[in-house]
């Protein structure tokens, strides 16, 4: 019997992605912080307007750099959640990638979110879905 990837092989495969991303770019993510959970909680889920868990597969949570002000209050640490199930149940129900791929195209999508991109911009660049 195969085991399913767990938590900390996600965590491994998100590392040497990010490890992998242009100098710059890791440069611009500063304290970002990389967790994986094994899927979004009911409130994510409900703010978010999902019906599933397992439709995100990640998702940052941040003031992206373009909004950020040194005047701001207390500056909120920025995470990028990257949610097992789902990931696991898009790499399945794909079956056109790995499950490193997968992995690193959601860490790279929740990072451009950091950057301050929108969902248009990204797909400007990352067609990911054809």
């Amino acid at each position: 019997m195969t085991l399913a990837p767990s938590i900390a092989d996600l965590e491994r495969l998100a590392e040497q992605a990010f490890l992998a991303l242009p100098d710059a770019v890791r440069a611009n993510c500063g304290t970002l912080i990389v967790r994986v959970e094994e899927e979004a909680d009911a409130e994510t889920l409900t703010a978010m307007q999902i019906d599933h868990p397992y439709e995100l597969t990640g998702m940052y949570d941040g003031v992206p750099l373009t909004d950020k002000s040194v005047a701001d209050p207390v500056p909120q640490t920025d995470v990028v959640w990257l949610y097992r199930r789902a990931i696991l149940w898009e790499w399945v129900d794909r079956g056109d990638v790995t499950l490193a791929e997968l992995v690193t195209h959601v860490l790279v999508h929740e990072i451009a979110h950091h950057l301050g991109w929108s969902d248009d911009d990204i797909a400007r660049v990352d067609r990911w879905w054809e």
